[in-house]
This record gives C-alpha cells, sequence and structure tokens, in this order.
C-alpha cells in the first residue's frame, strides 16, 4: 500500500490533483489507515500512470474518462480507441496549424521591430503597433520591411 505521499513522488502528480482526480471519479478513492490516511493500491497507482500519460499527450478529462472506461469494457472495440485517439491527433493538427500562424506573425513582429525601431522608445515599437491592430510595415521587393 502506498501513502499519497509516496504517490505523488512516484507519479509526479501533485497531491491536490490526485485528490481532485479522486473527486471527479477518474481515480477510485482509496482505502484509509486507521488514521485516517490514504492508502492506495497498485491498482490505483497504474490508474494515474495512465491518467498521467494520457494528460501529457493531451487529452481532456472526459477523453481520459472515456479511455478508462474502453479500457475495462470487454464488450467495447479498439476501434473506439482509435476513433477517440484520431479525433484528438486531427485537434493536435489543428493546433499545430494555428501555432505555426502564430509563430510566423510573432516571427514577422520580431523582425520588423528590428528593422524598424531599433533605437525607438518602447510606445513607439511596432511590436505594439501589431497587437493594437494599427501595424502598417510593408515590404518593398527584397522582403526588407519599410517603416511608416
Amino acid at each position: 500500500m502506498w501513502n499519497i505521499g509516496r504517490l505523488s513522488r512516484t507519479t509526479d502528480c501533485k497531491i491536490e490533483t490526485i485528490r481532485y482526480y479522486e473527486k471527479i471519479g477518474l481515480l477510485p478513492k482509496p482505502s484509509r489507515s486507521d488514521g485516517g490516511h490514504r492508502l492506495y493500491t497498485a491498482a490505483q497507482v497504474s490508474r494515474l500512470l495512465f491518467i498521467r500519460r494520457a494528460r501529457t499527450l493531451g487529452f481532456t478529462l472526459e477523453h481520459v474518462r472515456e479511455l478508462i472506461e474502453l479500457s475495462q469494457d470487454k464488450q467495447r472495440s479498439c476501434q473506439d480507441a482509435l476513433a477517440l485517439t484520431v479525433r484528438h491527433l486531427d485537434l493536435i493538427e489543428t493546433k499545430l496549424t494555428q501555432l505555426q500562424q502564430i509563430k510566423s506573425a510573432l516571427m514577422r513582429m520580431a523582425g520588423d521591430c528590428r528593422v524598424c525601431c531599433p533605437d525607438a522608445k518602447a510606445p513607439d515599437c511596432t511590436i505594439f503597433e501589431a497587437l493594437t491592430a494599427s501595424y502598417a510595415v510593408s515590404t518593398d521587393n527584397a522582403g526588407i520591411a519599410k517603416c511608416c
């Protein structure tokens, strides 16, 4: 049997998070010692590691719940787990596209600032203009920023 401190250290999961997972039913409530301390079994340790890995991969708590249910249901097909995973992968692909767009915008803002206002005072920086949507730096044919 493991106490909550050992479980926390072993799984690299905060005690508050373990208690939260218990509260929402992802982790079965542990038995208690005579002194009232939580005592976890090897099965609960495995469940918490499963939850942590799924969360690391970006699955939502509801998806983790569904994966747990699938893992325990001998009547359900592996295809159900595959479908959930593919839906999650599609979401990750969308997020990666969005992050690439954010990266491009930030790189453009940083590059324009380096060219347009290396000695400017902060209030005059093109970065602030870009963030307030009044940004009007264009590029010439060589791709060099021309400042307004």
